[in-house]
């Protein structure tokens, strides 16, 4: 049944449904996270917030996403991809959209507390979505379209941005939440396109269903499909299986945490523009725009070399890509180009980078693991990497001052030291690759099954 997925040439329209439902949920997921970096910037000064307020607020949803990762990937693991995938989309939506109602007074404490349950929601999607859209398509093109799924992240952060720019000043900061309920209509969409993967339902010993679901697929009536004269023995996989797979375990933790980088720089990117330029909120949105159209490019620019030179030697290149232009970030700070600051033009730089490596990092934590774990060692190493969400943030504000209230003085100094802090967690991921990367280009699920029956020390050389 799963050879005839293997021999495609061409997605069929119906697979394009899948791939394009998961697009959009990461392009909502991500509009919703990202938008409390632009609601920051127009709340910072009437609260009187300092950086550790704001650093709590931003760090919160990293919070979340830890627990959020592990509990929505095992339980698609358990309980399907399908059911998860719009649970996870309702988590995060209805939270986003409740803050709109947190009152002025300790504000803070609020925005952080539902802060935390988006970080449940959208960890979880991002756990499920791309195990899912990999399972419905041959292993030929299971890296670019892996990495395709990735590339409206950046998108997501992008419409804040706009949100920020234009609707901001028109609907206040507490409108801009309410849009980040739209989210919750996707789930509609999820029950119209998205079955339940064939590989999960053979797992489960459905085989009627599975051949039903692959027929759907590829537009081909079922009957035309046969069913297996006998499935393989069902064995329940539980979660703590994962560590029989050392090597993998440390791969995923290790290129998982380079998000401390880029979600960091993104979270606190306005309110560093707004403070940089003595601009406005409005303002700094609107070059947020182009930072996210930015990192856009260069997810659809790395989402085709895995598939070219292959995981490890992509990831590597990309990431390095962003260690460069951080440090370089640091460095030219305060210069300006004319008028057009050069820390803007980096933010960009590292977009392009930063983006382009996690368009290759989200498919490839996916596919190290046997058929089994998929999801759970997705939720494995996004969960850990999501430990990113809380450094970062909480780590760029002790590097200020964490009871320094967000003003010029208090930043300007300590951006060099905070962009080398940054970096940090993207060459950590570039060595990763080269020195415990395993490599998948062009190997099936199953192939990979095999390859894994055995699992490797973490010191083994690289597959």
């Amino acid at each position: 049944m799963l050879e005839a997925l293997e021999r495609q040439q061409r997605l069929t329209a119906n697979q394009w449904k899948i791939v394009s439902a998961a697009i959009l949920g990461d392009m909502l997921d991500f509009f919703d996270f990202f938008l409390i970096g632009y609601v920051l910037a127009f709340i910072v000064g009437a609260w009187h917030l300092t950086f550790g307020q704001s650093g709590v607020i931003l760090l919160a949803a990293g919070v979340g996403a830890i627990p959020g990762a592990f509990f929505w990937g095992w339980m698609a693991d358990r309980i399907g991809r399908r059911k998860v995938f719009i649970a996870t989309a309702l988590n995060f939506s209805l939270a986003t959209g409740a803050m709109a109602f947190t009152p002025d007074q300790h504000g803070w404490l609020i925005l952080a507390f539902f802060r935390l349950l988006v970080g449940v929601g959208v960890a979880g999607l991002v756990a499920v979505d791309l195990p899912l859209v990999q399972e419905f398509v041959p292993s030929s093109k299971r890296g670019w379209i892996g990495g395709l799924v990735t590339t409206t992240v950046s998108i997501g952060g992008a419409l804040g941005a706009t949100c920020g720019a234009y609707l901001g000043p028109i609907i206040g900061w507490r409108g801009l939440f309410l849009i980040g309920l739209l989210p919750a209509l996707f789930t509609l969409m999820i029950r119209a396109w998205v079955p339940e993967s064939p590989r999960w339902l053979l797992r489960r010993g459905r085989s009627e269903e599975a051949r039903r679901s692959i027929a759907w697929a590829l537009q081909v009536e079922p009957e035309t499909i046969d069913l297996p004269a006998e499935l393989p023995e069902l064995r329940h996989t539980p979660w703590r299986e994962l560590f029989r797979y050392p090597r993998s375990v440390v791969l995923v933790c290790l290129t998982g945490l380079s998000q401390t980088s880029g979600v960091g720089l993104a979270l606190w990117a306005p309110t560093l523009l707004l403070l940089l330029l003595r601009t406005t909120p409005a303002h700094a949105s609107f070059l947020m725009i182009w930072v996210g159209l930015s990192a856009f490019v260069g997810r659809i620019g790395c989402s085709f070399l895995p598939d070219l030179i292959g995981r490890r030697w992509s990831g590597m290149l990309a990431c390095l890509g962003g260690v460069i232009t951080l440090i370089i970030a640091g460095h030219l700070a305060d210069l300006f180009i004319g008028t057009v600051s050069v820390f803007w033009l980096m933010l960009m730089a590292h977009s392009f980078f930063g983006g382009g490596s996690y368009a290759i990092i989200a498919p490839y934590m996916a596919e190290v693991w046997p058929a089994g774990l998929r999801a759970s060692g997705m939720g494995l190493g996004y969960g850990v990497g999501n430990f990113g969400k809380i450094i970062s943030p909480l780590g760029l504000a002790l590097i200020v001052g964490a009871s320094n209230f967000v003003k010029p003085a208090a930043t300007i100094g300590a951006i060099l030291p905070a962009m080398y802090f940054l970096a940090f967690w993207a060459a950590l991921a570039a060595v990763a690759f080269v020195v415990i990367g395993i490599e998948t280009k062009g190997r099936s699920i199953e192939e990979i099954d095999a390859a894994l029956a055995k699992p490797a020390p973490v010191a083994a050389s690289p597959a």
